[in-house]
């Protein structure tokens, strides 16, 4: 690349990357916030919840990737044309392909890092996650016995174990289970076990009771001397990982077990997802092209009337709609397939013939005249209204 095409390749891909890694730390936050109950429901460690957390960012590289893009095109293509650098290329007699070019390479790498991630790692990053949950919920043994704890076995299942003897036995146990519709039972135990033997996991509780309360209220308490409670049918439900079909690799889409039960039941699932993989990448591309086509000409301040972003992020939202809008309806019928490539395709030609004619992208003058007088109304009233909450402000008549 020449002098030129390099200081515009690196100048947006900076700009994309800061904005690529911004979106990924915010969907990191949200997604470790969603997952915070696997560490105090399940008594799994930090860096178990750390790694789930990290496990799932690969799901929205995909999509945030293509709109990290626009934005640092656009974003640099605008500040060019604001110092006047876009005017002196083109005045020097530079060829357009001097600026679509360094756009398009970076357009490319990042749709490779899309399709890599989107069919390589996010597969397996899913099925892992899926591992480390079926594990934690499996782990009925480790969470009974952590001394203190009150753990959450399942859905109106509770058990607490005060603490762990010397002899292996555990210390005061207490059971709430709520699962049967109008019936709370509460078992209390001086002491108790853990049985196991293969699948089976048996809690054999000593001199207690259990109270039971029916519908009406009343109360019944009786006494045991032993008292077996099954935790078989947890861990055997817990023990298998059901996987779905964007958890599968791209080679499975392609040929699926036909004895999977997703696959025998609804097999267009697995048909939409393998086309959504097939064409998601190309969005980074698309979203360039329109970059290119919002951002990419000489203009005027004076003729500027919203930030050319602005543009090219609503188009982009509404290309990025029909997109998911069309891959779903793949789910009703093969005859959408089709449209599923004819989207990406087509508002490639579109941005491009922008880009080939040499005109703006850009909302129709009255949608931007109306937001812009918005935003001015919305900053004029945000002014006066902190002016009002400002206890400094000088008084009026006073000078």
């Amino acid at each position: 690349m020449k002098l030129v095409e390099r200081y515009i390749f690196s100048r947006a891909m900076k700009v994309s990357a800061s904005a690529l890694a911004v979106a990924l730390g915010i969907a990191w936050t949200t997604q470790a916030l969603s997952r915070i109950n696997l560490v105090t429901d399940s008594g799994q460690t930090a860096m178990t919840f750390f790694e789930v957390a990290t496990l799932l960012l690969p799901t929205v590289v995909g999509v945030v990737t293509p709109f990290a893009l626009i934005i640092g095109v656009t974003q640099t293509l605008a500040a060019m044309n604001q110092d006047s650098e876009l005017a002196v290329i083109s005045a020097s007699g530079t060829s357009r392909w001097t600026i679509v070019k360094p756009v398009l390479i970076l357009a490319l790498l990042a749709s490779a890092l899309s399709f890599f991630v989107d069919n390589a790692i996010e597969p397996a990053a899913r099925q892992r996650v899926r591992d480390i949950v079926a594990n934690a919920n499996a782990d009925i043994l480790a969470s009974v016995i952590e001394e203190g704890s009150f753990r959450k076995i399942q859905d109106g299942l509770f058990v607490q174990v005060s603490e762990r003897l010397p002899d292996g036995r555990l210390g005061g146990i207490f059971v709430a289970d709520s699962r049967t519709k109008n019936v709370d039972l509460a078992f209390y135990a001086k002491n108790g076990e853990i049985y196991s033997e293969g699948n089976d996991r048996v809690l054999f509780m000593r001199d207690g009771e259990v109270h039971r309360k029916t519908p009406g209220g009343d109360v019944s308490v009786i006494k045991f001397v032993s008292y077996a409670f099954d935790l078989s049918e947890f861990k055997a439900k817990s023990d298998s990982v059901f996987l779905y079909p964007k958890d599968r690799t791209l080679g499975y889409l392609l040929q699926p077990d036909p004895g999977d039960t997703i696959y025998q039941q609804v097999p267009l699932l697995y048909v939409a997802e393998l086309h959504r993989r097939l064409s998601d990448w190309t969005y980074s591309i698309v979203f360039a092209l329109i970059a290119l086509a919002a951002a990419g000409d000489v203009r005027s301040h004076r003729q500027a009337r919203i930030h050319p972003m602005v543009a090219a992020i609503a188009y982009a939202l509404l290309v990025r709609w029909e997109g998911y809008f069309l891959a779903d309806k793949v789910e009703d019928s093969r005859a959408f397939i089709p449209l599923v490539y004819a989207v990406p395709l087509g508002n490639s030609l579109f941005a491009l013939y922008f880009v080939v004619t040499g005109r703006l992208l850009e909302l129709p003058a009255s949608w931007a005249d109306t937001l812009g007088n918005r935003v001015a109304s919305l900053g004029a009233w945000s002014r006066r209204m902190i002016g009002r909450l400002n206890p400094l402000r000088p008084m009026e008549g006073r000078p």
